[in-house]
């Protein structure tokens, strides 16, 4: 795929006024969304990646917007799980709602800063390093086994983290959050932060985290730095709306790490798979290709990230059901 510097330039102009219109209207009128406000974001968003994608496959064909879509889609459901933990840290914070807005476009903007330094540094290590597939297809089959086995965490399970546990003993930190901003005065006239800045500590350790995720898992279905990006792009934008539409919802997506495992895993071994194929490192078959590993098509990619969404989504959403009517039965008892 070849992307010129001009289509980097309006990709990026055009991108960036996106998140400006969205950073304007926080900045204006801090709220709780509404159903409809979220609705109408998150579906603009969606089809403005499905758009996109549209304009990839008239520009350069079926099988690179295949990989877009396929990894769009794989951003995205590791963004709702991103979102999940979200939710945990804004709980046990105790972040009023109107103040969740300001604290996710922070975490969203964090993230695409993140990911896009993890970008380049992955394509430029690929570029140079075949081998690197064998460690990235490794670390997500690794990863894939932590998450199936872990499974879903709740607030309880949260565990602050080293930077925020030095945050708080080497900083003044107020006991509320005052009106919203990163510092207040206390009532001895001293300025204090308050603990927003916690709070956006929290995200940002959490988006570096899954940063690690993320991005050996788009590099293992395109290794184009372009659609890398936009991908990711793409997933992050509306997640902020979406946090308010689901609601209670992610709590019912009790399969949700358990698909993201099945995915993780299978791009990893597609990865693993992809490298032995294309080998080069010397204490492998010699440093001869393999020739009996299979390539996985795009499209068979793009069945199973689908495919396994959709069967962990209605199996939550059943399971969550059941536990209902179950609970439901065992109070009139």
């Amino acid at each position: 795929m070849d992307v010129s510097a001009g289509v980097w330039v309006v990709t990026l102009v055009v991108l960036g006024a996106v998140l400006a219109v969205d950073l304007l209207i926080i900045g204006r009128r801090p709220h709780e969304p509404s159903i409809k406000e979220s609705s109408i974001w998150v579906s603009f968003y969606v089809a403005l990646a499905l758009l996109f994608g549209i304009g990839v496959w008239v520009t350069s064909g079926g099988t690179i917007a295949g990989e877009f879509y396929a990894g769009w889609l794989t951003e995205y459901s590791l963004s709702v799980d991103n979102l999940f933990v979200f939710v945990i840290i804004m709980s046990r914070f105790a972040v009023p709602r109107k103040f969740q807005q300001e604290v996710l476009l922070i975490g969203i903007i964090l993230a695409l800063v993140m990911r896009g330094g993890f970008i380049a540094a992955g394509a430029a290590l690929i570029s140079q390093f075949a081998w690197v597939f064998y460690i990235f297809g490794a670390f997500l089959i690794y990863t894939a086994i932590n998450l199936a086995r872990e499974g879903e965490m709740d607030a309880a399970d949260y565990k602050e983290n080293i930077v925020i546990r030095y945050a708080r003993r080497a900083l003044r930190v107020s006991n509320d959050y005052g009106n919203g901003r990163l510092t207040t005065v206390n009532e001895s006239g001293r300025r204090m932060f308050t603990p927003l800045l916690l709070v956006m500590i929290a995200i940002g350790t959490t988006d570096l985290i899954f940063a690690l995720d993320s991005i050996p898992a788009i590099f293992g279905i395109t290794d184009e730095p372009y659609l890398v990006f936009t991908a990711n792009v793409f997933a992050l934008m509306g997640l902020r709306q979406l946090y308010f539409l689901l609601g209670g919802l992610l709590e019912r997506l009790v399969y949700l790490s358990l698909g993201l495992s099945v995915i993780l895993g299978f791009i990893g071994v597609k990865l693993v798979l992809e490298a032995l194929a294309d080998n080069n490192v010397p204490f492998i078959n010699g440093g001869e290709h393999v020739g009996w590993a299979p390539h996985i098509p795009i499209w068979l990619s793009l069945t199973v990230i689908i495919g396994t969404l959709v069967i962990a989504t209605v199996a939550s959403l059943i399971k969550s059901s059941r536990d209902s009517r179950k609970e439901l039965v065992s109070a009139d008892h």
